[in-house]
């Protein structure tokens, strides 16, 4: 990320209030891949003044600004992380719901093959694998 969600929003021209620069800040530190109950929880414990529907319209703002992504992991439950983040894919936990983030070169360079094997240039994906730990012996 090179410049914070704050400095995008205000480049927009996006009306930065005090709740919703609080609401990015939680959002840029956060390492996981919160829903927005749980960004609610982070930033309510920062003002106790923001309301959930306070952060429910920031997200959908932020979103549909391209500031965040959403992302859908079969649980029913919508999560966000910051669109500007470093590529990587996704490995969903299916006992805990525990999001794992990770490169594979060897991933990228393959998709990249198949994409111009197809006759497309890759211009972005977006990869999610479901599994649940081996049982070790």
């Amino acid at each position: 990320m090179n410049r914070s969600i704050i400095k995008r929003c205000e480049d927009m021209g996006l009306r930065m209030t005090g709740q919703r620069r609080i609401i990015a800040q939680v959002i840029e530190g956060s390492e996981d891949h919160p829903d927005v109950e749980e960004l609610y929880a982070r930033a309510s414990g920062r003002d106790s003044g923001i309301s959930i529907a306070t952060v429910y319209r920031t997200v959908k703002l932020f979103e549909e600004a391209g500031i965040l992504d959403k992302l859908e992991f079969g649980d029913g439950r919508a999560r966000y992380e910051d669109a500007e983040r470093d590529h990587h894919d996704h490995l969903i936990d299916m006992n805990s719901g525990e999001v794992i983030e990770f490169v594979d070169p060897e991933i990228e360079a393959l998709q990249e093959r198949i994409a111009a094997k197809l006759g497309y240039e890759l211009r972005g994906h977006r990869m999610e694998l479901y599994g649940v730990p081996v049982k070790k012996s």
